[in-house]
């Protein structure tokens, strides 16, 4: 792998003269992306020692790269047409991976064994872990990085992020489940094992409040075992009084505790966010 990451950085430094004409170059691509695309490499990862997200920038830009130099193709699959420059994803069930009609994924992602896949769509560069559920029209952003034994609700929207190379993706941890309509953006992150309520918007501007203390305890993450609800805070301007957006933590699982409905259900209803 130190020769192709070599390799894919004398091409960076070369793209504006590359395109779809230069097979050699194009084959180095492919195999830096086809890494990626089998799980053999990540975009990004959780340094397990600092906490702090270390991306592999020259994968980002292989899948650059892989834009800059692949031509336009039309696909049809049954009565539908589409036109891109990057295939979509195949022999899901060789995978292990369960795939209903109306989800897709691109080449380049990688789904791990049980992963089931609802009307859906999972981008380039993103990887799901192991028998996480993608519900219906949930989208899994380039290069989000989605753990093992997470429930994405309907309608969840986790953002994907190529350009600057050195960015962060939206990690998700093992063991999560992200209510329905939630918005997950901008290298934002979800601990393992944390509930985050329905129609919570989570990014690096919004801060992360124990409801207990008061304390702001991040920007744009969320720790492990909590549930999370959205919120607001009073803020006071010269035009005038205004309620901005903030994360709420309202309380403390216990670690490796799997997720109770009827609990979190009843943990909503003592904050009114539930009937």
């Amino acid at each position: 792998m130190p020769d192709l990451e070599g390799r894919i950085a004398e091409l960076w430094e070369e793209r504006g003269h590359l395109g779809p004409g230069d097979t050699d170059a194009r084959e180095a691509v492919v195999e830096a992306v086809t890494l990626l695309d089998t799980g053999q490499a990540r975009v990004a990862e959780v340094d397990a020692v600092s906490g702090e997200v270390k991306v592999h920038e020259w994968l980002k830009r292989a899948i650059l790269l892989l834009f800059r130099m692949s031509a336009m193709e039309t696909v049809e699959l049954g009565p539908f047409e589409y036109a891109d420059r990057v295939p979509l994803k195949r022999d899901f069930a060789a995978g292990g991976v369960r795939v209903v009609p109306g989800a897709s994924a691109r080449w380049g992602s990688f789904l791990d064994r049980g992963v089931v896949l609802m009307p859906s769509y999972v981008n380039i560069g993103a990887r799901v872990g192991a028998n996480t559920m993608v519900d219906t029209w949930a989208t899994v952003g380039s290069c989000a990085q989605i753990g093992a034994n997470v429930h994405l609700s309907g309608g969840v929207g986790i953002g994907g992020v190529l350009e600057p190379a050195q960015a962060a993706p939206v990690i998700i941890g093992d063991d999560a489940m992200v209510g329905s309509r939630c918005m997950v953006t901008q290298g934002a992150r979800v601990g393992a094992g944390a509930v985050l309520g329905e129609g919570t918007i989570l990014n690096p501007s919004i801060p992360v409040i124990d409801a207990q203390t008061g304390e702001e305890l991040s920007r744009g993450v969320v720790p492990p075992w909590c549930v999370a609800l959205t919120a607001s805070r009073r803020r006071q301007y010269a035009g005038g009084e205004f309620f901005l957006p903030c994360v709420l933590v309202v309380k403390r699982l216990t670690e490796g505790e799997r997720h109770d409905k009827a609990a979190l259900n009843q943990a909503l209803r003592e904050h009114g966010l539930a009937p």
